[in-house]
């Protein structure tokens, strides 16, 4: 698959995994040496990876959390291409635990957690495409001020122009008297 953008890969994905029943987990990336942008990201299963204990922590004791990592390898790596378009280049589809089809009969078997997640993302999901609508917003008003501008710009160098003819004339006048 083929996308434009990195984002338009992390919407593609983000909405399979919720049809599918699993929650997106936005994972590494790699970046350029040379300008440090990302040339590829690894998308997957929020259920990835193990939970490592840190000992000989320092602090308050917390009590333990049942954890929520069941070290799935689902995911897909999208890279970017010479074109600018971002590609699937690895897709692992299967999942080695249950998946929640997020009917309403499913919702009240999710853990908490995974619920915060899912409202989460979707609020960020909201956030973005409203961010989107300000940047174009912003980005027309800016093409507007830049105009006037330019208009603005003329229209004082017509005067200047103006100006150094009537100074012109008014030089010659008085030559001549």
């Amino acid at each position: 698959m083929e996308f434009e953008s990195e984002d338009a890969a992390k919407a593609f994905y983000d909405e399979y995994a919720r049809r599918v029943g699993f929650i997106m987990r936005v994972m590494s990336c790699r970046r350029s040496e040379v300008d440090g942008r990302i040339l590829s990201r690894r998308l997957g299963c929020n259920k990835e990876g193990r939970c490592v204990s840190i000992r000989g922590k320092q602090g308050p004791t917390r009590k333990p959390r049942a954890s929520t990592r069941e070290g799935c390898k689902a995911m897909i790596l999208v890279k970017i291409e010479k074109s600018g378009k971002w590609v699937v280049t690895r897709f692992v589809k299967d999942h080695n635990h249950p998946l929640e089809v997020s009917t309403r009969e499913c919702r009240h078997e999710m853990d908490e957690k995974d619920r915060r997640i899912q409202e989460l993302t979707a609020e960020l999901r909201r956030k973005k495409r409203l961010c989107a609508a300000y940047r174009e917003q912003l980005s027309t008003f800016i093409k507007d001020v830049e105009e006037h501008n330019e208009h603005l710009s003329a229209k004082i160098q017509v005067i200047v122009d103006n100006m150094k003819d009537v100074e012109s004339e008014d030089l010659e006048i008085s030559h001549h008297t």
